[in-house]
């Protein structure tokens, strides 16, 4: 038997048939076409459906359920996304629309970084635990949370939004609305900001930096990085300022929550042990019990990578 995991996002659909195994036996995405509504999209993920059922040989019967990893507030027990600020859906039946399509195939939907956390979960970096944590740094800071083997979402199907603890009181604008946000200080615009400050900074004081000759042709996530690496100076106060706040908002999340796994995901975690080495000497001097008085939380990189989301959607549900 198959699963069927689809990753919607504003700008593409992405959708795999996964085994028990979690293996991707095929992969396929199209434009996400928001002009039309809910029901284009709808339409768009029961093609492929068919598709990738057509395409592999597998029979439709063979087919267990579809998943459904979507941004903003998916009610995973009714079946709606109730909002979603780049999409068309607001309190939108995704999983009845999209199985009266598809032959009356169960259909699962739940918060895409909520998804990619259970796919950490049941096959990644988490497998095999019941209680983890899973980050992702990239335009933002996104977050999931498995409690007891099951999505924490809260009530109402909007926790988890971890990117919007606030760990500057007052301080730098979120783009929800809120000062000091964690996203505000640890996601990968945030890192482009802090580059594009430094440079700045270094202009009006003529000093030299690696940043300058790296940025020629814009800032990115990696440019500060690369300069580190490089042993400049400039950069290495970026990016310790940086680990500094990332390894603060991973210590609230592990004094909260007290996961056995928290995983890091996104654009940010391809730094890898480099990373992990700079953020755990303050993880362990700053968590709760961090004097060996408890198990410590492990903090590791994600595996599963941009699969994570379809992966975890596919699984919904188990």
């Amino acid at each position: 038997m198959y699963r069927i995991g689809i990753d919607l996002g504003g700008t593409n659909i992405a959708a795999a048939v996964v085994d028990n195994n979690f293996n991707i036996i095929i992969k396929k995405s199209i434009p996400t076409v928001i002009s039309e509504g809910g029901d284009r999209i709808v339409n768009d993920m029961a093609f492929l459906c068919r598709w990738l059922c057509a395409e592999s040989g597998i029979s439709e019967a063979d087919i267990e359920a579809v998943g459904i990893a979507s941004p903003g507030i998916a009610n995973s027990r009714d079946g709606v996304v109730e909002y979603a600020c780049n999409l068309p859906l607001r309190k939108y039946p995704i999983c009845k629309n999209l199985s009266d399509q598809i032959g009356g195939m169960p259909v699962h939907v739940e918060n895409d970084a909520n998804a990619a956390a259970w796919g950490e979960a049941v096959a990644g970096a988490a497998k095999g635990t019941s209680n983890s944590v899973m980050i992702t740094l990239g335009t933002g800071v996104g977050g999931g949370v498995i409690i007891d083997g099951k999505v924490y979402s809260g009530f109402n199907f909007a926790g988890s939004e971890l990117g919007h603890i606030v760990i500057s009181a007052g301080g730098r604008p979120c783009g929800c609305g809120r000062r000091g946000c964690w996203e505000a200080y640890s996601s990968a615009t945030a890192l482009i900001n802090m580059t594009k400050e430094k440079l700045s900074e270094c202009r009006a004081q003529n000093r030299e930096t690696l940043m300058f000759s790296l940025s020629e042709n814009g800032v990115n996530g990696k440019v500060a990085f690369d300069a580190y690496d490089g042993g400049d100076a400039a950069a290495r106060e970026v990016i310790e300022e940086y680990a500094y706040y990332l390894a603060c908002g991973i210590t609230n999340i592990i004094n909260l929550y007290q996961p056995e796994v928290l995983s890091i995901g996104g654009g940010i975690s391809g730094q890898g042990e480099k990373l992990l080495d700079m953020i755990m000497p303050i993880v362990k001097a700053e968590s709760y019990g961090g004097d060996g008085t408890v198990i410590p939380t492990k903090v590791c990189i994600a595996e599963l990578g941009n699969d994570a989301g379809i992966i975890g959607a596919a699984f919904l549900g188990i």
